[in-house]
């Protein structure tokens, strides 16, 4: 299925050009248009899942051996010192394209080019509470 209302369905699918570093029948890695870093790429599928909670199982695991497979070449290829791979999922998480899609960012010594979050700390009271919420949605 795609959505022909769909930004990245269009890219994917090859109805407007990009930046294309790979292709295969299920997927198109681009280089990023707003690159966080030199070399920033986006896994696309081709058909449209808005997020991870949409996407079938199956085709989520490819997403992550295509993105094993694409960091490993570029890492060699950019001499980058390390890589984010970033998958968001609605606005709050900072999706802002509502068709899945994993960020491949090569990181450099030095880059700055995002801060990781502050670490918080993991009380027994939350833990507790987490562990028994999410136990009873099985």
């Amino acid at each position: 299925m795609k959505d022909c209302n769909c930004i990245f369905c269009k890219i994917a699918n090859g109805e407007i050009p990009s930046a294309t570093l790979y292709e295969d029948e299920e997927f198109r890695v681009i280089l990023d248009l707003g690159p966080a870093t030199k070399g920033h790429a986006l896994i696309l599928p081709k058909e449209h899942y808005a997020n991870l909670y949409e996407i079938p199982e199956e085709t989520a695991g490819k997403s992550i051996i295509l993105a094993k497979k694409m960091v490993t070449r570029m890492k060699k290829a950019l001499n980058c010192d390390g890589f984010n791979v970033l998958q968001n999922n609605e606005e709050p998480a900072g999706q802002t394209v509502f068709h899945y899609h994993m960020h491949l960012i090569p990181r450099y010594e030095g880059d700055n080019a995002f801060p990781m979050w502050n670490a918080g700390e993991l009380t027994d009271e939350v833990r507790d509470e987490v562990l028994k919420k999410v136990k009873e949605t099985e």
